[in-house]
């Protein structure tokens, strides 16, 4: 029998819909994953294996092979973990077709079969057209500030199937922590003297310029820097939709929703290019240009970055990113 399950994988900090395509049919028993899938892909087979055991489902002693469609596209993480586990159930015929049409499903399973967070789910929750996100309760909160889909979450494959069955409710999202009010960064008000860099800063914020502080050390420009975004108004929607993509992708916790305040990023002087720009053997990851975007990049020492480093900044600085 063959099922047909939708889900999404990153590419770069978009989200791509793949249709997880899973095939039982008599033959030898085994597992194959195809679709160009990586290595975290790969293993799926044996988280998917053991969830489904440890949950209570029978592993089907056929062969069983899996297409990640399309297939010129690669696929990286374990986003595509429950999809797969579904399509396992659906096609070993222990769950009903019709319970995931115009449904999405997006997690990585552990070996309990629960349901774990994985990285960038607002860009793969963003790409997904189907009415229905089956999620993680860890992903709940991320998730839905994608407004146009109903998010679904269960803590675990069982407690999901028994909910697509209709014989057990959906499970409540988990209850978010109240964020506490954001204190003041620091403020301008608090320098004293220096009125010509203040001038300076005051300018490049209100106009979006970029700015070079030269002084010998200790005269105050790291002091000034760190003020700059306090300067800054709030992101618009689409600017801080963006961000948070951005943020989310390279897996760093999200609090309080979208990103709406302009972000600072202060990367170390040793850092290498590809660290700078974004990039990745196997999986993209957002450089700090991008994790700044919307905000202010600050190279303290900028004498202390490598060559290829600051010539990496050359079309950023002369587009005006």
């Amino acid at each position: 029998m063959l099922a047909t399950i939708s889900s999404a994988t990153l590419s770069g900090i978009d989200g791509v819909q793949v249709s997880v395509e899973v095939h039982v049919a008599n033959g030898l028993p085994g597992f194959t994953v195809v679709g160009l899938p990586d290595a975290s892909c790969r293993e799926a087979r044996d988280r998917v294996r053991a969830a489904l055991l440890t949950s209570g489902f029978a592993w089907p002693d056929r062969r069983t092979t899996v297409n990640l469609a399309p297939t010129s596209l690669r696929k990286v993480g374990s986003s595509l973990d429950l999809a797969i586990a579904i399509g396992v159930l659906v096609a070993s015929e222990q769950l009903p077709p019709e319970v995931v049409v115009d449904r999405a499903f997006l997690a990585e399973l552990g070996l309990d079969g629960s349901l774990r967070h994985v990285p960038g789910v607002l860009s793969l929750v963003a790409s997904c057209p189907q009415s229905e996100i089956v999620v993680a309760p860890t992903s709940h909160s991320e998730a839905a500030l994608v407004e146009r889909s109903v998010i679904r979450c269960a803590p675990e494959l069982r407690a999901l199937v028994d909910a697509l069955t209709a014989e057990a409710p959906w499970s409540r999202p988990p209850d978010e922590l109240p964020v506490a009010a954001a204190e003041g960064g620091p403020d301008m008000a608090e320098v004293r003297g220096h009125p010509l860099a203040r001038f300076a800063i005051e300018v490049a914020a209100a106009g979006g310029h970029h700015l070079l502080m030269v002084g010998p050390p200790g005269s105050g420009k790291t002091m000034l820097a760190d003020r700059l975004p306090g300067l800054l108004p709030d992101l618009d929607d689409a600017t801080a939709f963006d961000a948070t993509r951005v943020h989310s992708a390279a897996g760093e916790p999200l609090v309080g929703g979208l990103v709406r305040r302009p972000p600072l990023r202060a990367p170390h002087h040793g850092m290498s290019a590809v660290a700078m720009v974004g990039g990745g053997t196997h999986r993209v990851r957002p450089g700090e240009i991008s994790l700044a975007h919307g905000g202010v990049l600050f190279l303290d020492e900028m004498g202390e970055f490598g060559a290829v480093v600051l010539d990496s900044l050359r079309q950023p600085l002369e587009e005006g990113v």
